[in-house]
């Protein structure tokens, strides 16, 4: 065997200053972000442009889930709106209790019900801490059931996609059926407290954006660990490969299993805070077409990188609320375009911009010397 040289001093300064600089990057970019979310936007913004914002960091927190369970590991999740939904609601249903008081229906439930005393599945929601913790354990728990079903069977790609869409169509159709007890098409509305404070003051609104600011950058943190941890390079090796992974000795369908547990428990946090940020909650927020939505946000912007994803989903929403107030009858083909483009000629997203025009300039080079 022969043995490795040793790299010479400058080359070895040049080595630790690169690993220096890769490690203090990340924390740069979070001090910039929680600069940008917590000085620049409350300084610049109105507090109506705030509360759109905070709409928009609601579903920029759905698109973190997708970047971990579609970039990382390989799954298309059509159907993040059901996990988002099952948040929202659980959440919501909470608050219309609370805003109703001790002793009575939510209104809605004396408007379309003839019952005279909440539902039995209601009436747990009464508690806060029940309610807050159903906003993430639930759709957790619903996750785990249909991902158990569906990896264990090696059910993937473009059938796991159909699948979970399936799902957020029948749970948009059961919610809309509900009338008496969801609210039906209308959902949830109305809401005019959160936990004691009345989010008619623009004090407290400011409050929610700061919760929803301050929960996006948690879960950007917890899910870069987990990409950069052993368990993210597993899951890597089992999108790129499922049949080695498995001869090594692990079971792919856990692996999956995980991150898409993780995505949905996102979702459901991000549905959570979404009802006290806009104050309703219905099913057209949660079947289909905004569960498409939420993937074309992360697809733009680059589903394997965090900030991509991130940008990518505020950037998506910006610009359904803008154009669709100029184009309101086309804003959702040109949505579909996005995504198509996004996949077709730049899979990586805009965060690959500079990946690929580095790759082209070394390939001019090259062929600069070849000729």
């Amino acid at each position: 065997m022969t043995a490795t040289a040793p790299l010479p001093p400058k080359s070895r300064r040049a080595t630790a200053v690169r690993g220096r600089l890769g490690a203090a990057r990340p924390a740069a970019g979070f001090a910039a972000a929680a600069l940008a979310l917590f000085a620049v936007a409350p300084l610049l913004l109105s507090d109506f442009r705030l509360g759109l914002l905070a709409k928009y960091l609601c579903t920029a927190m759905v698109a973190v889930g997708i970047a971990l369970a579609w970039g990382r590991g390989g799954l298309l999740t059509l159907g993040q709106g059901v996990f988002f939904g099952l948040g929202g609601y659980a959440m919501a249903m909470h608050l219309k209790i609370a805003d109703a008081g001790p002793g009575n229906l939510p209104d809605f439930m004396q408007l379309y019900g003839t019952a005279t005393r909440l539902p039995w599945w209601w009436r747990p929601f009464a508690d806060p801490v029940f309610a807050l913790a159903a906003t993430v354990l639930l759709p957790m728990a619903v996750a785990a059931v249909l991902g158990s079903f569906v990896f264990r069977r090696r059910v993937k790609g473009a059938y796991f996609a159909i699948l979970s869409q399936a799902l957020a169509a029948a749970f948009a159709i059961w919610l809309v059926g509900q009338q008496a007890t969801t609210g039906g098409t209308n959902g949830l509305t109305d809401i005019r407290g959160f936990f004691g404070y009345a989010l008619d003051d623009p004090a407290n609104q400011r409050m929610v954006y700061f919760v929803i600011a301050s929960v996006l950058l948690l879960l950007v943190a917890a899910a870069r660990q987990l990409m950069h941890s052993r368990y993210g390079e597993l899951l890597v090796a089992v999108r790129d490969s499922e049949e080695r992974v498995r001869f090594l000795g692990y079971d792919p369908a856990n692996v999956k299993l995980v991150a898409y547990v993780v995505a949905a428990g996102m979702a459901g946090l991000a549905g959570a805070l979404f009802v006290p940020a806009v104050g309703i909650i219905s099913p057209a927020l949660v079947g289909i077409v905004p569960s498409i939505e939420l993937v074309i946000g992360a697809a733009v912007g680059g589903r394997a990188s965090l900030a991509g994803a991130v940008l990518g989903a505020i950037g998506v929403a910006w610009a359904k609320t803008a154009l669709s107030e100029e184009f309101p009858a086309a804003w959702t083909y040109f949505q579909g375009l996005l995504f198509i483009v996004a996949l077709a000629f730049l899979p990586g997203g805009l965060a690959s911009l500079a990946a690929v025009a580095r790759r082209r300039r070394a390939g001019r080079a090259l062929a600069g010397e070849t000729v």
